[in-house]
């Protein structure tokens, strides 16, 4: 069953005054726009433009999928109580409206959030561009809208990177921007050079600025229109013939979680699955708090999965509490056993065991000293769990508790990349990354080793 967010808002500039509402669809697995929705109402409230904002992006998600769930996220404390049930509907305008918004689904189908005006800016600057559309006399036109390149851009200037990342998001602005002003096949097209896109050869919204601009208005239209050209430059590309087909249907996302820091992390010490198995220290377990409070406010993990050695099984169960949900074992999921030389310093290993380091470092097939895993071994065996997983959630987002080598693992098989390549990646205590597989068998690598969190 898919599931949809959608975010809705409503203005009015005098309440009662002129009104418009805003919604936007947006796929709960990948964060993909689906939906802009937006409409001038003439004089009315801020309340019932806010319904009426509900009411548009609720008949959004319903004629993308009637059989999904929603969940509604909005910055009215007002509809969301009522909504939910906690609070009375007294006005006679609005009882219509929340009894229209609750048949819209059946019952249990749709949940409410309450989140704060700065996370509801891709509503509210539809709301606003339906009231700037309608006091020039005109109705608002989604081809039209920057609402969700206007947010993007100011997101990026003012907040680090979120998991999951957004791959998805990106892939359809790429394809309303090719929609837009990309040339017809088997034409060329020139992409400007100069200091700003030309908005007749990018179809992108002319921005202009004349002398009496400010500064930050500048700033602000130069990020857009550099936003809608780079846009454009990529569809040119992603257009090109055996690009694969846009809708594969929700990837099975994998948001891959390192563990919170043990003893033996700081000390830099080997701890694989055949060594003493430490728990977390309690600098790890604020880490995990972090971690867990980060994804819970992004709404988006669908399950938790872990490796079955401590220190991931106790990460996963500070983040599984603080999201509500159970924690699935998965045996596959362990750590590289690091035979004898579990315990020790890489230095250590170097000094008793040299030979078997230097094999080790040398080739995947390699085993490290006292029978332990090789490289190539684990990658057999993640391989494995990786399809086990992927089958078991289909176009689902889950959060899978490990460690550095499954991890990377992860990511050198989604990239292609040779085995080598597990020694040039960074991967910090309860960092997060994400790999997102999709029906055709192809991967895409989303994020690797976000600490945004832990600072």
């Amino acid at each position: 069953m898919r599931e949809f967010i959608v975010e809705a808002d409503g203005g009015s500039r005098g309440n009662p005054g002129p009104a418009g509402y805003g919604a936007v669809v947006s796929d709960a697995a990948t964060g993909e726009t689906l939906r802009e929705t937006a409409e001038y109402i003439g004089v009315a409230t801020n309340n019932v433009a806010e319904y009426r904002g509900l009411l548009a992006g609720l008949h959004a998600a319903h004629a993308l999928d009637a059989a999904a769930t929603v969940h509604v996220r909005m910055d009215s404390k007002l509809v969301i109580e009522q909504m939910s049930g906690r609070w009375k509907i007294k006005h006679p305008d609005m009882k219509p409206l929340a009894s229209e918004a609750a048949r819209v689904f059946p019952p249990g189908r749709v949940t409410y959030e309450w989140i704060p005006r700065e996370r509801n800016k891709h509503a509210d600057r539809l709301a606003n561009e339906a009231m700037d559309a309608g006091a020039k006399g005109q109705q608002w036109s989604e081809p039209a809208s920057t609402a969700e390149l206007d947010t993007a851009a100011r997101a990026a200037a003012t907040t680090p990177p979120e998991p999951p990342g957004d791959a998805a998001a990106g892939a359809a602005r790429v394809r309303d921007a090719l929609a837009a002003g990309a040339p017809a096949a088997g034409r060329t097209a020139t992409v400007p050079t100069g200091p700003g896109p030309d908005a007749a050869q990018t179809g992108a919204p002319e921005v202009k600025a004349d002398a009496d601009t400010t500064g930050a208005a500048k700033a602000d239209a130069d990020a857009r229109a550099a936003k809608a050209g780079a846009d454009t430059r990529a569809a040119k590309v992603v257009a090109a013939p055996g690009w694969a087909p846009a809708d594969m249907g929700a990837p099975a996302t994998f948001v891959l979680l390192r563990h919170g820091e043990t003893p033996l992390t700081p000390q830099k010490r080997f701890s694989g699955s055949g060594g003493s198995d430490p728990s977390l220290s309690d600098a790890g377990r604020e880490q995990a708090e972090r971690a867990a409070a980060l994804l819970a406010r992004r709404g988006t993990i669908q399950a938790v999965v872990s490796s079955p050695l401590a220190r991931t099984r106790e990460t996963a169960g500070i983040v599984a509490a603080r999201l509500g949900l159970d924690v699935e074992v998965e045996d596959g999921l362990r750590e590289t056993d690091f035979g004898a030389w579990e315990g020790l310093t890489f230095a250590e290993v170097r000094e008793r065991h040299p030979d078997d380091l230097n094999a080790w470092l040398a080739s995947p097939d390699a085993e490290p000293t006292g029978g332990g895993e090789s490289f190539a071994a684990t990658a057999t065996r993640i391989a494995a769990t990786r399809d086990k997983l992927i089958a078991a959630y289909a176009g689902r987002t889950v959060l899978l508790v490990t460690h550095v080598t499954p991890i990377k693992t992860l990511v050198r098989l989604a990239l292609g990349a040779p085995p080598e390549s597990l020694f040039r990646m960074e991967l910090s205590a309860a960092s997060l990354s994400v790999v997102a597989y999709y029906a055709d068998g192809n991967a895409s690598v989303r994020l690797l080793n976000d600490t945004s969190h832990l600072r």
